[in-house]
């Protein structure tokens, strides 16, 4: 499956969901896969630049299925993923963030926090990437900075128990010792 791409399709359904109801979504979700031309019928490189483009033309079953299935589960933890968004902001609310920013977030943070199959550095990465590709010039700073704040919190986060058990294999033992380069001095209690 190709995620890249899957993922630049679920941020172009998830845009849509400023300018619809709540009880639109499930739509959005069946019509997406009307909206995918075949390869062939793009005419023209604007079309190519558009929603619309020779790379989500041909995904297949199984990744449109994967597209329609995320995008409603961001959906249903929309509001859980705006109050958290608004709570690492400080001074911005997701009523005052660009839709493309806003929506950016959304997507990452659903991933950081509710999706066990991506690692939250790829969620972070590919959220500055999209940020890049659809907004304006800095708003890729402005969605590593928030998503950076989230990373933080890492309390029952997917891997804030990993890394707690594994970055730090010296925290048990270093507590009596000084470590002097090229010494091995134990710390006088």
């Amino acid at each position: 499956m190709r995620r890249k791409i899957c993922r630049e399709q679920i941020f172009k359904l998830l845009f849509q969901i400023e300018f619809n109801d709540k009880e639109e979504y499930p739509k959005l979700a069946e019509r997406f896969r009307d909206f995918l031309p075949e390869e062939e019928d793009l005419e023209s490189p604007e079309e190519e630049r558009g929603v619309l483009s020779p790379s989500s033309a041909d995904l297949t079953d199984e990744e449109k299925d994967y597209v329609s299935d995320k995008f409603l589960k961001i959906t249903e933890k929309i509001n859980i993923i705006d109050d958290a968004l608004n709570e690492k902001s400080i001074d911005w609310t997701t009523k005052r963030m660009g839709k493309v920013e806003l929506t950016i977030l959304r997507l990452a943070y659903f991933e950081m926090k509710f999706d066990d199959d991506i690692p939250e550095s790829v969620a972070i990465n590919e959220a500055v990437e999209l940020a890049k590709k659809y907004g304006p010039d800095e708003s890729y700073a402005f969605v590593n900075g928030i998503l950076g704040k989230c990373a933080e919190d890492n309390s029952g986060h997917k891997e804030a128990s990993k890394k707690s058990e594994t970055s730090k294999p010296w925290k048990g033992k270093a507590q009596g010792q000084v470590i002097v380069k090229g010494s091995s001095h134990k710390k006088k209690e």
